[in-house]
């Protein structure tokens, strides 16, 4: 059986109404997950370099609170870009290690319940960030080459780092990573067309899996086959890479 591809350019773009509306499920994916750890699952190590489950969620609580409530926005980035002077290390880098620390003296069950309780509002301060904010221009540092915008941010980074993140979860603690095409194959072909932008190169691309499909960019290109998520863990940097897959983008 032949599978047609999909082309590239063909992808459409995930514009804000999509991108608040994946968040919502994400959210509610992610906070499925957390809600069947055990004690012991906390002190996991993960993938991401340092963190245990628990730093990792503590992050992720930060980013939540972050955008729950604009005020604290500020103060992270404001905190992170005087700290980002001093070490030389990126602003986005700093911001998280900020909010690792802002709830290293929780225990588990409160920064679960923090979540639970903030994760709503976090996704409706997203959604009400009005268009005009939404296109300013900003340098956020690495991962994030160059310049975007708040929107970019807003919609397409944050819905990454929150699904790579409970990839990052499920692979810690063995559970179960519930995938879907609706949800989490729309998450994973935005990559695709991100990336392939990234390295403008010919390639026949097929992933496996519920988040996967196949994809093509011109012709006689590199013919790439690997599961959907090992192909979003390895451009994010957590898996060995080769040829165009060395081409990496942000989470």
């Amino acid at each position: 059986m032949t599978t047609t591809a999909t082309k590239v350019i063909e992808i459409p773009e995930i514009d804000h109404r999509e991108a608040m509306a994946l968040a919502e499920r994400e959210v509610g994916h992610l906070l499925d997950v957390v809600g069947q750890l055990n004690q012991t699952d906390w002190s996991r190590p993960t993938d991401c370099e340092g963190w245990d489950v628990k730093a990792l969620l503590s992050h992720v609580l930060g980013a939540m609170e972050a955008s729950a409530r604009p005020l604290e926005f500020v103060r992270q980035y404001r905190a992170a870009t005087k700290a980002a002077k001093r070490s030389d290390r990126s602003m986005i880098d700093e911001m998280t290690a900020l909010q690792v620390r802002d709830h290293a003296s929780l225990s588990p069950a409160e920064i679960a319940g923090g979540m639970q309780r903030i994760a709503p509002k976090a996704v409706r301060g997203r959604r009400r960030i009005p268009a005009v904010m939404r296109a300013v221009p900003f340098t956020p540092g690495p991962p994030i080459e160059g310049r975007c915008n708040i929107g970019y941010l807003i919609a397409t980074i944050m819905n990454r780092d929150a699904w790579m993140h409970r990839v990052d979860l499920t692979r810690a603690t063995d559970t179960e990573l519930v995938l879907t095409a609706d949800h989490d194959a729309r998450v994973v072909a935005d990559v695709v067309a991100d990336w392939a932008r990234t390295h403008r190169q010919p390639f026949t691309l097929t992933l496996d899996g519920p988040a996967g499909g196949t994809f093509a960019q011109g012709e006689r290109g590199e013919d790439l086959h690997l599961d959907a998520v090992e192909f979003c863990r390895i451009l994010s940097g957590r898996g060995h890479s080769a040829g165009l897959l060395n081409h990496q983008v942000a989470f």
